[in-house]
């Protein structure tokens, strides 16, 4: 017996959310005052699969996508641009209103510029022995293959050929692969899990894949395969040679994006620690202006800091240091000569070190972020550490997601 329900409003999941039976019913690609016929999803209560849109919203529009709401990459195609943004920017505005934190929330800045500039794209072999390369269907593990994806940079045109191609030869011993590509100034960066060690006479097969589709570099769960030329990216005036599988933010305008909020936010600093500085796309930018101390559990990613520092003109002292700031952070009495902290931490927060920041006499402290939950709770360490919080900045660099990246800045009360 077909179900009909009418979506109230868009969730923070991007999902669209109908108040039913006295709890909500989550239905994916629809809008709020939408009418639609759904399915049970088994082993799931509170979800339904969508069978069709009986009454669109005004504020529908086309996906531009052929693979959207099969592949599972994209959330959100099909809302008009405007209420999207006022959606995204709101999910910040709720979190925070929701922790009871005061502050400004300043409009979103979409931070899609040319698209991703890294893709990971799975192989595996299907039935009848049927290689498959491409995205993970939504909700399931299995894959769909594709020939193109609009949101990519043009960077990576020819990343989907590429890892066809290698994954004819690494797939052989039936294991699944998971390919990550990313677009350098020279050429594409590639990174290959679950192969296993790359048999000798396979190496001839990928020397030809690599020269063909001109990739700089192919490794093997970070060890290196073949390279044809360093694979390096521009952050500010320096650049950087990527260490394999070194994290990056996914566009290039959002990196830009963030960069240029970091920077307004510590315009007086003079020395600067950047804290879980990655290969330094702020750190490179920041010493045009101040010293730098940079800290990172990444050593691969430190030393890449590093040379593009040492080889890069009109930067001011910049030392970086492998350093696990999770179980070691810096002490209080380490940051004794800071004027200035940032700190861009992965999803999890930086719980540990906000701790010891809220104990020290850092005056100003800068935080990145990925993730609205973890930031709100390290905003509140810092606040009941005497921090006020001034304004927040949502970056959008995952559009079509309900992704945001956000930008705070904390300075110590007198």
């Amino acid at each position: 017996m077909a179900e009909h329900l009418v979506i109230d409003h868009v969730g923070h999941f991007a999902d669209g959310v109908a108040l039913a039976g006295g709890g909500n019913v989550y239905v994916p690609y629809t809008l709020g005052g939408e009418t639609v016929e759904v399915a049970p999803v088994p082993g799931h209560p509170d979800r339904r699969r969508l069978v069709q849109v009986e009454h669109a919203s005004p504020e529908r529009i086309t996906p531009f996508c052929p693979h959207f709401a099969i592949c599972g990459g994209c959330a959100i195609q099909h809302w008009e641009s405007g209420h999207y943004r006022a959606w995204k920017r709101n999910l910040v505005v709720e979190m925070l209103a929701q922790a009871k934190l005061d502050c400004e929330v300043h409009p979103l800045i979409d931070a899609h510029g040319l698209g991703r500039r890294r893709v990971t794209l799975h192989a595996r072999m299907g039935t009848h022995e049927v290689l498959k390369v491409g995205f993970a269907a939504a909700g399931s593990h299995d894959i769909i293959p594709v020939d193109r994806c609009p949101i990519l940079s043009p960077g990576l045109d020819g990343a989907l050929d590429a890892a066809w191609a290698l994954a004819e030869p690494l797939i052989s011993t039936g294991k699944p692969l998971d390919i990550q590509i990313t677009a350098t100034d020279t050429g594409l960066d590639v990174d290959v899990r679950g192969s296993g060690p790359v048999p000798t006479k396979t190496i001839a097969t990928l020397s030809r894949v690599t020269e063909q589709h001109r990739l700089a570099r192919l490794t093997r769960h970070g060890e290196l395969v073949l390279m044809r030329t360093p694979p390096a990216i521009t952050a500010g005036t320096a650049q950087v040679i990527l260490p394999p599988g070194s994290f990056l933010q996914p566009t290039v305008a959002g990196e830009e994006a963030l960069a240029a909020l970091v920077a307004d936010h510590c315009v007086r600093a003079k020395y600067i620690a950047d804290l879980f500085c990655g290969v330094g796309p702020f750190a490179l930018r920041l010493a045009r202006k101040s010293r730098i101390a940079a800290f990172d559990s990444d050593a691969g990613a430190v030393a890449a800091l590093q040379k593009a520092a040492a080889s890069t003109s009109g930067l001011k002292p910049l030392k970086a240091e492998a350093r696990d700031l999770f179980r070691r952070p810096l002490m209080p009495q380490e940051l004794r000569d800071y004027d200035t902290i940032v700190f861009d931490p992965p999803r999890q927060g930086a719980q540990a070190q906000a701790t010891q920041l809220a104990a020290s006499k850092v005056a100003t402290v800068v935080a990145v972020s990925c993730n609205v939950a973890t930031l709100i709770r390290d905003a509140k360490i810092l606040i009941d550490g005497g921090y006020t919080i001034e304004g927040v900045t949502p970056v959008d660099q995952f559009r079509h997601t309900p992704h945001v990246e956000l930008v705070a800045r904390f300075v110590r009360k007198r």
